[in-house]
């Protein structure tokens, strides 16, 4: 009799690609042979995965080729009350996804046990009552026939009576009054198992009371334990009228709008560039988010997490909700932008990656961020509620993390862009969708994550007006959305508007050189359409103290000014240079010092120096029992411009972007949880290697390529990963040599897959296997020719 690892081997290579890619996981690692394969795919935790994949429908026909004894496709059908090419297209997938077998189609090994109650039924009365002994079998069809079994009694001879009896229960279940039949009706549609006390107990017609002894005395209920009662199969679907499921459509529910709809109808270009806005507008908020906390970064809890007064900072800095602020941090975090820079008494702070980040443009910067809310299983509206011990949920905490939120973002997301241009689904619909297409999937938890979903989205400006933009789309489909971006993005502009009343206006979003620049001598006023940033002394003093000199403020203002500098700028810039300096700060704990003695006479003469405990130590030197930083708060709060000093009297000159978080052996830079996937080529050598380990199981040696002779190749490694690279792009084999642990060098013959992470991953000809290779131990490569 074939087996299902005979049916897998059976396959096609197309087909077992089909299953590889439906259900990637079995990859990992890539099994040795096809039995393997079989043996893996069949394990409780892969089959439930693949049951989580299935719709409703799908599911449905898997059920019921468990429930009905020897189903065809026209016995699906019927059951099902679908059309036939829909239970085909079912029974298709089901097959593809290595779940059905076979030309039956039988559900495959470990199916039953991941489905113990199949659409909402219990075991069949001969599986159910198997576990009575035989004397309560013969009490329970004395009671059901009216006359004691003639003969020896036997258990299998009893069954099959009992099964015969109850294949019609109408008259016993009419007999058991009509408590008893409202009991039965909690259990017809599922689950079929109830708790009872003593529900063992021997009972027969003549002496039952109670409506559940009534049913356990005629057979209707199966006593499975003393606690747990069964309904028959065959009593359930009478009870049910025939019919498998109550409510199971073939097709899922239509995504209608909302009742009002939510928004008027939109055009599509008002959808993406509504969508385009709310892009550029997050990636400058995240900009301006970590430029501050490069500068002032918060702290690491003890738990982990933020501080609820920094994620309230934060709001109040970019002027959004708290809900959206921690949307912004979380997507930072996830893209690697963000990190806590040590184990114990950290701070959050930018990475090393934020600068190269900052080096691409919006759309490119855009595409990070969105790729990295779309993987990470943190959820940032839980931010600020309480979990199970009612303990405070913070920012940045392992607190965040929910397993299925990335699935759930993308299963979101695809819905939305099922629907009709011009339509937006109310949530209702979207969960009514959903419910159909991952039935095993539901709860509290994806009905929350659903809403969370869509306004995060459209803050992050993946949808417009409701409508997924297409440049979504394409990031959902795997393609590169910058393009389809950045058609609808302002060009970046390198010319502002400086007004005589020390404002400048921003046309648009500026060059991001000229963007830091201006953030550093100039603070923010108002945002929109343009930004207006004002000149202040503060904000000039902030360049200055940045090593910034009037000169260069000026000049840089100059050349990027639409018209020429109005005399009120350039007098605050000399103005607040000149007095920039002029007194010197250092640590004794600290000190002041200026050229001037008539200076510091001016100091200790002000009434609102008392507090900064200054005294003389020589005509133009003061001492401070503050510390420095202290000092130069209390001073500049005086109105006066000092500048901190090194032990050596050099200037200390603080630059905005000094502050980057090397994160700690323990930390992660980027907490994501990717669904599984291969790509093409993977699954194409895992299918080589399977094919090579069933042939090696067969006849002992694997059919494997003998590497040429002579010493292994080497090359130099710059050129060594160029031609591994070469080779992933364009197929075929190539001659390298290897390392392992101990140091010892060999041959091997390589289709390169992937290059990536310090590693090569592609078929091993000569060991016919996929293998991972660490790029560091391959000591060169060389070109085969086609021989």
């Amino acid at each position: 009799m074939e087996t299902y690892a005979d049916w897998l081997r059976a396959r096609g290579d197309d087909e077992l690609r089909a299953l590889l890619s439906a259900r990637p996981e079995l990859l990992a690692p890539v099994p040795a042979d096809l039995t393997a394969l079989a043996a893996r795919a069949t394990t409780p935790a892969a089959i439930t995965r693949g049951l989580d994949r299935l719709d409703r429908f799908t599911l449905a026909v898997l059920e019921s080729v468990l429930v009905l004894p020897g189903p065809s496709p026209d016995a699906l059908a019927a059951a099902l009350d679908a059309p036939r090419a829909r239970v085909d297209d079912a029974l298709a997938v089901l097959r593809r996804h290595g779940l059905a077998w076979g030309d039956g189609p039988n559900a495959a090994p470990g199916v039953r046990q991941g489905l113990p109650h199949p659409a909402g039924l219990g075991p069949p009365v001969r599986e159910v009552f198997a576990g009575y002994p035989t004397e309560r079998l013969t009490a329970l069809v004395t009671d059901l026939d009216g006359t004691a079994p003639r003969g020896f009694p036997d258990a299998d001879r009893l069954l099959a009576r009992l099964a015969e009896r109850l294949a019609a229960p109408g008259p016993l279940i009419d007999d058991a009054g009509p408590e008893a039949r409202a009991a039965l009706d909690q259990l017809t549609w599922g689950p079929p198992v109830g708790r009872v006390a003593d529900a063992r107990r021997p009972v027969r017609v003549d002496t039952a009371t109670t409506p559940i002894e009534r049913l356990l005395a005629r057979g209707l209920l199966a006593a499975e334990d003393d606690r747990t009662v069964t309904l028959p199969r065959e009593v359930a679907l009478h009870l049910r009228g025939g019919r498998l499921f109550r409510d199971v459509t073939a097709e899922p529910p239509p995504l209608v709008p909302a009742d009002p709809p939510a928004t008027a109808p939109r055009s599509d270009d008002t959808v993406v560039r509504a969508a385009a806005g709310e892009a550029a507008a997050a990636v400058r908020l995240v900009e301006e988010l970590l430029e501050n906390w490069g500068l002032e970064p918060p702290a690491v809890l003890r738990s982990g997490g933020l501080a609820v007064r920094d994620l309230r900072a934060a709001a109040a800095l970019l002027d959004v909700p708290e809900w959206h602020a921690a949307l912004l941090i979380e997507a930072a975090h996830a893209t690697g932008l963000l990190t806590r820079s040590g184990d114990l008494d950290g701070e959050w702070l930018p990475t090393p990656a934020y600068d190269l980040w900052l080096m691409r443009d919006t759309a490119g910067r855009w595409t990070e961020i969105a790729r990295g809310w779309l993987r990470s299983d943190r959820v940032a509206g839980l931010a600020g509620e309480r979990d199970d011990r009612d303990r405070l949920i913070n920012a940045l905490s392992e607190a965040m993390v929910r397993g299925p939120a990335p699935a759930t973002r993308r299963a979101v997301l695809r819905v939305l862009g099922e629907a009709d241009r011009g339509v937006v689904p109310g949530q209702d619909a979207l969960r009514a969708r959903l419910a159909w297409l991952q039935p095993r999937r539901g709860g509290t938890l994806r009905d929350r994550l659903l809403g969370w979903t869509l306004r995060e989205a459209a803050a992050l400006g993946l949808t417009g007006f409701g409508e997924l933009a297409p440049f979504a789309r394409a990031l959902l489909a795997g393609d590169d959305p910058e393009p389809e971006l950045d058609k609808h993005l302002p060009e970046p502009v390198d010319e502002i508007l400086i007004q005589a009343d020390l404002t400048a206006i921003a046309p648009g979003p500026l060059v991001t050189e000229l963007a830091r620049e201006l953030a550093l001598t100039a603070d923010v006023e108002s945002t929109g359409g343009a930004t207006v940033y004002r000149f202040t002394p503060g904000s000039i003093r902030r360049a200055l103290d940045a090593g910034r000199t009037a000169a260069e403020l000026t000049d840089l203002l100059d050349r990027h000014s639409a018209t020429p500098l109005p005399q009120p700028l350039t007098y605050l810039i000399d103005d607040v240079a000149r007095r920039h300096g002029q007194l010197r700060v250092g640590s004794l704990t600290s000190y002041v010092r200026a050229d001037s003695p008539a200076m510091l006479d001016e100091i200790l003469a002000d009434r609102r120096a008392d507090p900064l405990r200054l005294h003389r130590l020589a005509p133009t030197v003061l001492a401070s029992g503050l510390h420095r930083a202290e000092l130069l708060d209390g001073l500049r709060a005086m109105g006066l411009a000092p500048v901190a000093e090194s032990p050596g009297g050099g200037v200390i000159v603080t630059r905005p972007d000094a502050q980057r978080a090397d994160p700690p052996p323990s930390a992660e830079i980027v907490r994501v949880r990717q669904d599984p996937h291969a790509d093409d080529s993977m699954i194409a050598a895992a299918v080589r290697a399977l094919r090579a380990g069933d042939e090696a199981s067969r006849h002992g040696a694997a059919r494997t390529a003998d590497a040429p002779g002579g010493e292994p190749p080497r090359s130099p490694a710059l050129a060594t990963v160029e031609r591994l690279r070469a080779a992933v792009e364009r197929g075929g084999r190539v001659w390298i040599g290897y390392l392992d642990q101990q140091g010892q060098a060999s041959s091997r013959i390589v289709e390169p897959v992937r290059v990536e992470g310090g590693f090569l991953t592609g078929y091993d000809a000569t060991r016919a296997a996929v293998h991972r290779f660490a790029l560091h131990r391959i000591t060169g490569v060389s070109e085969l020719d086609a021989t």
